[in-house]
């Protein structure tokens, strides 16, 4: 398959066409038909986007407000990644009824649980609004003008958009401010749980198999959004009804082999394609090693913690998920970048880039400018991934810094507000000090120690400077802080009055951290951040258009800013080093060989393996043959005897070209018939630079086969009054 688009990772960087980049507009995808369909597509784009008919994005949904989500049925059933609606999960869950662990299935409806503060967003339709934002820019327009104006367009354009109509309405840049969208969405606010599988099945594999393939995770879970009685959105009322949608998807059981065409339809979060060497050496020689150094000090003693008891898995599992999966991310792009020579590549780019912009000014000088402007902003970023990944790492920093607050209010009834919402926090955060305590010390004392030393907390040196005796100094302010005594804390706060502040703020943890704040956030310091990353965005919208006009040829696709886009590639192995090649399925039979029972995330559940011993796959197993010969020599004759072997497998997962990031995460994975056959979840280790720099070679997203889901929901758990609800569809 073959495609023009931009391309900013091969030797040379040249804009060349190679096969499955970019996350492309649907209202625009007509300019994408031809190669789509040649590449195996059997729909049109109109199937996928129209504003006049029903048609495929009517089906797809953001979910909250970092994933995506695609309707099932035409009762309103979504389905989702299990890690997008894991908070929920947890929520939801105790000791006693641990839906996290042990799975949730409601069987009748009145069993579904409201998710309060859960949206689920439908696009209407989008527009491009370009020059009624830009009204009133001009040459000469300054950037400051210019921002006023363009927000004063927007507020005036979307109020009218959406002016008597319960809809919302948004405009986002693209290209860096040289293309205006308008958005049209519809919110829905009553959405209910209706069924998540165990852990050991949701998140088979954990941390240890995140960004990683072969996969073999169950990762889904089911929702419901609700609606008034006229179908349009509602606040949660017993009273109101399952939505139905304009579109849901039919589900095929046919599955996929490989060099199957298919397409993702979600909402990718952030991508970073055409920013120069400057950003790429940062992210990747930078930031990364200390994020990665920094959670991996979390992450150990949190671990070791949940190896402890139920209870403290059950605490800390979201916690620990969050930080491992931009931990095990960034090592993947660290490793990919370098791996790729990006930021030579990047500079040779910007190289013919430069010899192309010499008898043009308005284009030549954008890059020495931007070098500059990167110098002014990298010694300041640095530092504040210091203060994110250390200072506000532990429990009771990230306490300090409301207990700061706090000290710093001047008004008796503000004060009593923010007085009763810590006394409330405390209750919790006390239930289990004992042992969290041990754990968030030792986190505190270790990341702030590492801070230090590379030189980025000078507040903590002592007389001697050396680390001992700043070691000492860091568990002598976790002992000491009021923050940490519970009964002391609860007598102080019932009597606090504004004056408390001044005491308050000779806390040694609040001081701590008001030196850590102070310093990193000096408004002088943070004035000339804000200086260099509005010169940036300035200069790259430039440097963007000079890239356009030095390739007239090229279909550019913008960057992911979480709205909704079509990626599209094949089902296709790969090879991640040498003598290794990864098949682009996995199976149920993987899982068992992965299974071990004292290791948390191999745990495999009881039920499945049932299942596994009995091949009872149902409708959504694949059932192969094989053929083997038998020659057998009899005197002067030869005698061949065929013997047939048949079994059953149960599909998990697999891999394609498509081109993802975040949020999309639980976005649908379409076949040439735009029917579902999978759910995108993860992209494997080897491609996660994908977000700056795409390699062909590399870049793969992972998707749950929908037909294991399914089994999932059926076989496992007995719910098949939910598969009942959808429409599944064969060829077979």
């Amino acid at each position: 398959m073959k495609k023009i688009f931009m391309f900013l990772s091969l030797a040379a960087l040249t804009f060349s066409a190679l096969a499955d980049e970019g996350m492309w507009i649907p209202m625009l995808l007509g300019r994408n038909e031809a190669d789509m369909q040649k590449a195996g597509m059997r729909i049109t784009a109109k199937d996928i986007y129209d504003i006049n008919k029903a048609c495929l994005k009517d089906a797809i949904l953001l979910f909250n407000q970092g994933c995506t989500g695609e309707y099932v049925s035409g009762e309103g059933l979504f389905l989702t990644n299990h890690h997008c609606g894991y908070s929920y999960i947890t929520m939801h869950s105790t000791v006693e009824h641990d839906y996290l662990t042990n799975g949730f299935w409601a069987m009748s409806r009145d069993q579904e649980i409201p998710c309060p503060g859960l949206t689920a967003t439908r696009l209407v339709r989008m527009e491009d609004v370009t020059a009624q934002v830009l009204d009133g820019v001009g040459p000469e327009t300054s950037e400051g003008e210019r921002a006023t104006i363009v927000e004063r367009n927007i507020k005036r354009i979307t109020e009218r958009a959406v002016e008597g109509t319960h809809y919302k309405a948004i405009i986002k840049p693209f290209y860096y401010g040289n293309q205006y969208f308008m958005y049209i969405n519809e919110v829905f606010t009553d959405v209910r749980l209706v069924g998540a599988p165990p852990s050991n099945i949701g998140k088979f594999g954990g941390d240890t198999d995140n960004w990683m393939w072969p996969r073999h995770t169950g990762d889904f879970s089911m929702f419901r959004v609700y609606a008034g009685a006229d179908n349009k959105p509602a606040s949660y009322s017993k009273d109101n009804r399952p939505y139905k949608p304009l579109k849901f998807l039919e589900i095929s059981l046919d599955g996929v082999n490989e060099g199957d065409f298919t397409f993702v339809f979600g909402y990718p979060g952030t991508t970073q394609r055409y920013v120069t060497s400057d950003a790429v050496e940062l992210a990747a020689n930078i930031e990364n090693p200390i994020r990665i150094d920094l959670r991996t000090i979390r992450l150990k003693h949190y671990n070791h913690a949940m190896n402890q008891s139920p209870a403290q898995r059950l605490k800390y599992a979201s916690k620990v998920a969050s930080i491992a999966n931009g931990w095990k991310k960034w090592q993947g792009e660290t490793q990919g970048i370098n791996r790729l020579k990006g930021v030579e590549q990047k500079r040779e780019f910007e190289s013919r880039y430069q010899e192309w912009a010499k008898d043009k000014p308005q284009y030549y000088n954008v890059l020495p400018q931007m070098h500059e402007a990167y110098d002014r902003l990298r010694p300041i970023e640095v530092e504040l991934t210091y203060y994110s990944e250390a200072v506000r790492a532990s429990d009771l920093m990230q306490r300090a810094q409301a207990y700061r607050q706090l000290a710093q209010e001047d008004d008796e009834v503000s004060a009593v507000g923010a007085v009763n919402k810590l006394k409330e926090a405390n209750d919790k955060y006390f239930k289990d000090f004992e042992q969290h305590t041990v754990v968030d010390r030792a986190i505190f004392v270790e990341t702030m120690l590492y801070m230090w030393q590379a030189g980025y907390a000078p507040y903590l040196n002592t007389k001697t400077g050396d680390r001992a005796s700043v070691q000492k100094q860091l568990e002598k302010i976790y002992d000491e802080s009021l923050l940490n005594n519970e009964k002391k804390l609860r007598s102080f706060l019932d009597s606090y009055t504004v004056k408390s502040g001044k005491k308050l703020m000779k806390d040694p943890a609040v001081a701590l951290f008001d030196q850590a704040y102070t310093l990193a956030y000096d408004p002088q310091k943070l004035a000339t951040y804000r200086r260099a990353y509005a010169d940036i965005q300035r200069l790259m919208r430039t440097y963007v258009k000079g890239m356009m006009e030095m390739q007239p040829d090229v279909n550019f696709f913008p960057d992911a800013n979480l709205t909704l886009r079509v990626a599209y590639g094949h089902v296709e192995g790969f090879r991640p080093r040498d003598g290794v090649y990864y098949k682009p399925y996995s199976t149920l039979e993987g899982i068992m060989q992965k299974e071990n029972p004292d290791i948390y995330d191999y745990v495999v559940e009881p039920k499945l393996k049932e299942l596994y011993a009995l091949r009872d796959y149902g409708r959504y197993g694949i059932t192969t043959t094989t053929v083997d010969s038998t020659v057998i020599e009899n005197g002067n004759e030869t005698i061949t005897n065929y013997t047939t072997h048949t079994s059953k497998t149960m599909p998990v997962g697999f891999i394609a070209t498509n081109h993802t990031t975040g949020g999309n995460s639980g976005s649908p994975v379409l076949n040439a018939d735009g029917r579902l056959i999978g759910l995108n979840f993860d992209r494997v280790w080897e491609g996660t630079m994908s977000d700056l720099l795409f390699d062909p070679d590399y870049c793969r997203n992972i998707t749950l086969d929908i037909r294991y889901c399914l089994f999932i929901i059926d076989k496992f758990a007995g719910a098949g009054h939910l598969v009942d609800e959808m429409t599944l569809v064969s060829s077979k």
